[in-house]
C-alpha cells in the first residue's frame, strides 16, 4: 500500500483505524478539538492524540443540548460523543477557545462520562510579558493532570522525544506545502487535505516516517517540473476546512490552492518547538509564537498582516475565506481582514459554510465567477 492510499483510508474510516490502533498498542485515545492542544504532552504520557472534526451523520441527539445557532462543528462533535461512535476515547481535552467550545466542554462533562476530562485554560492575550510564564504554568499543570489521569509519570526525557516526533511531523508537512506551492499539480488539493486530516489521527511515530517519505517522493517529482503561470493561485483562510470537495471545484475552475490559514492546515504545523532544558517552556514558546486564531489576541492587525504576507509570499492572486455559519470569532475577525485585503487590492471571496455544503452547482458558479475576476 502506498502512503497516499493509507492516508486516504485513515481519513475516510478514522474510527475503524483508531479502534484497531488501540487494540494493537493498548494506547489511551485522547480526543481534542483545537490545534492549541499540546500533543507533545499527550504523546509523552504514552497516549494517542485524536483530532475531532465533527460528523458525517445527521445531527439529532446534539440538538437537545445546543441552540440552533451553534456551529455545525460543535454540534457534530457532540453528536459523535452522544451517539457512542467515539466510545473508544479514554479522555477529552477542551482548550479555552471560543464560547461554543467552552460550553461544549460543560455539556460533555455532564452527559458523556467516559475517561478523563480536561479544560486547558490557556491565556487569551499572548503579547504581554506575563503570557509566556502563564502559558508555561498552564502546560505544567496539564502535564501533571494528564499524568495523574493516565497513571504515568511524564518525564522531561519523554517530552523531549515527543517534541522531536512532532517537530519532524510539522517540518515534513511544511515541506510538502512548500513544494506543492511551487508545483501545485504534484498533489491535488483534496490529497493535501486528506494528508493533513489523517496526520491528526495516525500513529505519530509511523506518521513521521510516512511524511518524510512523501517529501522525498515529491522532491524527486519536482525535479522535472516547471511552474505553471496559467494557474490562478489562491490562499484559503478561515477556521478549518471540513470539505475536501471544495478543492477540486476550485481546480476545475482554473485555480490552485497554494496555501491556507486553517487550524487544520498551516496553523497546525506553524513553528517548531525550540530545543532547551525545559520542554514545557519550549512548547509554551511555540504556542506564543505561532500564528493566532481569532480566539487569541496578539495585536489588532496581526492576523490581517499574516494573511497579507501569505498572499505575497505565495504569489497568490486572491483569498477565499471559508466562514462556518455561526462562528462568531471568525465573523468578527473578517471585516478587518477584508478591509486590509481591499486596501492592498487583493480580491476576496467570502463563503459561508455549514454541514452539509450548499449545492455543488451553486458553489462551482461562485468559484468560477471569482476566479474569472482574479
Amino acid at each position: 500500500m502506498d502512503t497516499m492510499t493509507e492516508f486516504r483510508e485513515v481519513a475516510d474510516q478514522p474510527y475503524g483505524y483508531l479502534q484497531k490502533l488501540k487494540d494493537q498498542t493498548g494506547k489511551k485515545m485522547v480526543g481534542y478539538v483545537c490545534s492549541y492542544t499540546p500533543e507533545e504532552i499527550l504523546l509523552a504520557a504514552g497516549a494517542h492524540p485524536v483530532r475531532l472534526f465533527g460528523t458525517k451523520q445527521q445531527i439529532h441527539l446534539a440538538d437537545s443540548h445546543l441552540q440552533s445557532y451553534s456551529c455545525s462543528i460543535v454540534r457534530g462533535v457532540l453528536e459523535e460523543g452522544l451517539s457512542g461512535r467515539i466510545g473508544f476515547l479514554d479522555g477529552m481535552v477542551f482548550p479555552h477557545t471560543c464560547d461554543s467550545i467552552q460550553r461544549l466542554s460543560d455539556i460533555w462533562r455532564l452527559n458523556i462520562p467516559f475517561g478523563f476530562h480536561s479544560d486547558l485554560v490557556l491565556p487569551v492575550k499572548l503579547n504581554t510579558p506575563s503570557a509566556r510564564d502563564y502559558m508555561t504554568d498552564v502546560l505544567r499543570k496539564f502535564q501533571n493532570d494528564v499524568g495523574r489521569a493516565l497513571g504515568v509519570d511524564i518525564t522531561d526525557d519523554a517530552l523531549q522525544k515527543a517534541i522531536g516526533t512532532m517537530n519532524a511531523i510539522r517540518q515534513s508537512i511544511r515541506d510538502i506545502y512548500e513544494i506543492r506551492s511551487q508545483y501545485p499539480r504534484l498533489m491535488s488539493g483534496a490529497d493535501l487535505y486528506t494528508l493533513v486530516r489523517a496526520s491528526m489521527m495516525m500513529d505519530r511515530e509511523r506518521l513521521a516516517g510516512m511524511l518524510s517519505e512523501t517529501v522525498v517522493k515529491m522532491k524527486a517529482k519536482a525535479a522535472g517540473e516547471k511552474p505553471d503561470p496559467s494557474l490562478k493561485r489562491i490562499v484559503l483562510a478561515g477556521g478549518m476546512c471540513n470539505h475536501p470537495d471544495i478543492y477540486p471545484m476550485i481546480e476545475e475552475a482554473g485555480g490552485a490552492v497554494v496555501w491556507d490559514d486553517f487550524c487544520t492546515g498551516a496553523r497546525y504545523f506553524a513553528e517548531l518547538v525550540a530545543g532547551g532544558d525545559d520542554p514545557a517552556a519550549g512548547i509554551a514558546e511555540r504556542l506564543i509564537r505561532r500564528v493566532v486564531c481569532p480566539a487569541k489576541h496578539a495585536g489588532l492587525d496581526r492576523r490581517a498582516k499574516h494573511i497579507l504576507r501569505l498572499v505575497k509570499e505565495q504569489n497568490a492572486r486572491g483569498v477565499i475565506f471559508l466562514l462556518f455559519k455561526f462562528c462568531d470569532p471568525h465573523a468578527f475577525d473578517y471585516p478587518d481582514i477584508r478591509k486590509s485585503m481591499d486596501e492592498a487590492g487583493i480580491p476576496v471571496l467570502l463563503l459561508e459554510m455549514e454541514d452539509p455544503l450548499p449545492g455543488e452547482g451553486q458553489l462551482k458558479t461562485r468559484f468560477e465567477a471569482f476566479l474569472e475576476m482574479v
